[in-house]
């Protein structure tokens, strides 16, 4: 850090998180690709996004806009502390605001160390430095603060998704951290933390912060967040083996809270607005009388009408949901897009039917495409519906949601404990089922992390890219291939990937990635055929899949959750009747407090 002294001593509690985690004005596939490309690959997003280091601040100095979990805390620490007392700042920023009294630096940051389920294999992949982007940036950071002239005087508390990493590999002392805070600010246990830090008394090495258990308890920023996250709901209720957020309780937060959160986010100058949720389509029925997995159309087609037609609202971004949902209720999908199409940001000329080529691509989890990994590690993954019928489900949503112009991420998993050879070709399957079927999600495939505190944090999959069998590979670079498509707008651009590709094999690929990698580089490279890879026996093509229907899935939900379908979405099963006011589940309604 620089010599730079605070002229009022410093504050007593800084709070930041990485550069990289910070930055909204480039868009969310800068991110994606920040936590993906290892570092020596940086030139890559300078030359497409020169500008992205650029802030903004306020008058004072302190940063104009942060990530949602720093926002939180500050919201959290301003319950008991002056305003004066708590500063939010850039990494950059932190001579002018550590000093002689300060007693807390607290950070958060989602990748320090750059393991979490895409940075581990991309960056395996690209070369001999696995560090991704955003890890770079977070070292940089800590670095900044161990070297802090005030470092004795303080303590450093980290917080965030990414905590897990340090304490699962004891960085402690490395990135100069005292305590690692697993869950969420306003706890009681967290502000007990803070506390102590202050009067300087010793850190646990790690502490877990108990979750709020209600929606009046869970506290919503009242200043400008990255990307405009507001957060709508906690949990998802599928209780899927390797998801950490499914661990949390199942809430939907308060209308008027958001909206709230919303128009302080437009006052502080952001255009746009993202709700952060693991699954939209629960927001509104939870605790109500019918189950959680049948969307509450009026509910949500509300939330979202009034977040979009909030003045100052001009750009907004769909987060997290699950695919069952736009099966089960085809209908509100379409209304959706009526609603949101027009506020999207993303655009796909080649793929979009809207008139000015929009689509929302909110991300999926659809980990396998093998029925039998998916009974073992998500079970209720596509309830109401059985996971049996889980290609099924993922290929009649994905038609009903192409449709309505929603072109999913869509996450894999690769290598998975107890994974075999005819699992990847089942999910290869499905892979090739979209492509045959005209379908397009943005796949994005990763190698298996065991994340703390999950139901398979001691479960051992594959850990490194030389581990991946050909058929693994052949999923990888499919899923990449298809991605592309949709970028291959001129006729030069095939063949810059087919020359591209080769050449980086040649020079680097071939040997980092061991021999398995090298037919489906050929493959991805479209310099051979898969047609003729097939017949050489180097890939495996995939078979035809025969799935159900929409009206097929739905008659083979259980006959007492027939009384939650709508009416006017169709494919009713035989010797259905509309349930009688009687016997008919309470009525879902808005929430609006």
């Amino acid at each position: 850090m620089s010599n730079v002294v605070p002229r009022d001593g410093g504050r007593l509690i800084v709070l930041t998180a990485p550069l990289t985690e910070t930055i909204d004005h480039a868009g969310y596939f800068i991110q994606m690709a920040m936590a993906s490309l290892p570092i020596w690959m940086e030139f890559v997003l300078d030359s497409k996004y020169p500008k992205w280091r650029q802030v903004e601040h306020n008058e004072d100095g302190t940063a104009r806009f942060m990530p949602a979990g720093v926002r939180l805390v500050e919201k959290s620490l301003l319950r008991q502390y002056r305003r004066e007392d708590v500063v939010a700042c850039f990494p950059d920023d932190l001579p002018r605001f550590i000093g002689a009294n300060t007693r807390v630096v607290a950070v958060s940051t989602h990748n320090p160390l750059g393991v979490t389920f895409a940075a581990g294999v991309y960056t395996s992949i690209f070369g001999s430095s696995k560090m991704p982007i955003n890890s770079h940036y977070a070292r940089d950071l800590f670095s900044k603060i161990k070297t802090s002239p005030y470092r004795k005087n303080f303590k450093v508390i980290v917080g965030g998704s990414g905590g897990w990493q340090i304490s699962q590999t004891d960085t402690y002392e490395e990135l100069s951290v005292d305590c690692v805070v697993e869950g969420r600010s306003e706890s009681a246990d967290a502000m007990e933390l803070f506390q102590k830090a202050i009067c300087g008394e010793d850190l646990p090495r790690q502490i877990e912060a108990r979750h709020p258990t209600t929606r009046d308890a869970i506290l919503f920023p009242d200043s400008r967040t990255t990307f405009g996250v507001v957060e709508m709901t906690t949990g998802c209720g599928r209780r899927c083996q390797f998801c950490v957020p499914d661990l949390n309780p199942q809430i939907d937060l308060p209308k008027e809270k958001i909206l709230a959160s919303v128009r302080a986010n437009v006052r502080e100058g952001n255009k746009q607005i993202s709700l952060a949720t693991e699954d939209m389509f629960i927001w509104g029925q939870v605790q109500t009388g019918t189950p959680f997995f049948f969307p509450n159309r009026e509910a949500l087609l509300d939330l979202y009408s009034e977040i979009v037609n909030t003045p100052g609202v001009e750009q907004h971004v769909l987060s997290h949901c699950t695919i069952a949902p736009s099966v089960v209720d085809p209908l509100l999908i379409r209304k959706l897009s009526d609603l949101l199409l027009p506020k999207s940001p993303i655009h796909l000329p080649r793929l979009s039917t809207h008139p000015q080529k929009k689509a929302l691509s909110p991300l999926i989890g659809l980990e396998t495409g093998s029925v039998r990994m998916a009974r073992q590690i998500m079970p209720s993954k596509g309830v109401p519906f059985s996971i049996d019928d889980w290609p099924s489900v993922v290929l009649e949503g994905l038609r009903i949601l192409n449709q309505n112009n929603w072109f999913p991420v869509m996450t894999l998993i690769v290598g998975s404990p107890g994974e075999t050879d005819q699992d990847v070709k089942d999910t290869l399957d499905l892979v090739y089922e979209m492509e045959r079927r005209g379908l397009f999600a943005f796949l994005i495939p990763s190698i298996f992390t065991p994340l703390h505190d999950t139901r398979m944090e001691n479960k051992k999959g594959v850990t490194e890219t030389r581990q991946l069998t050909p058929l693994q590979w052949q999923l990888l670079m499919k899923c990449w291939k298809m991605n592309l498509r949709p970028g291959q707008y001129s006729w030069w651009g095939p063949m810059a990937w087919r020359i591209g590709s080769i050449i980086m094999w040649l020079y680097k690929l071939r040997k980092i990635n061991g021999p398995n990698f090298t037919w489906p580089l050929w493959m991805f490279s479209g310099s051979i055929s898969e047609k003729n890879l097939e017949r050489m026996g180097k890939i495996y093509l995939g078979r035809p899949l025969k799935t159900k229907t929409r009206k097929e899935l739905v008659a083979s939900l259980r006959r007492n959750y027939w009384q939650y379908l709508r009416a006017d979405n169709g494919d009713l099963p035989k010797g259905y009747t509309p349930p009688s006011p009687s016997t008919r589940a309470p009525k879902s309604v808005p929430v609006a407090s």
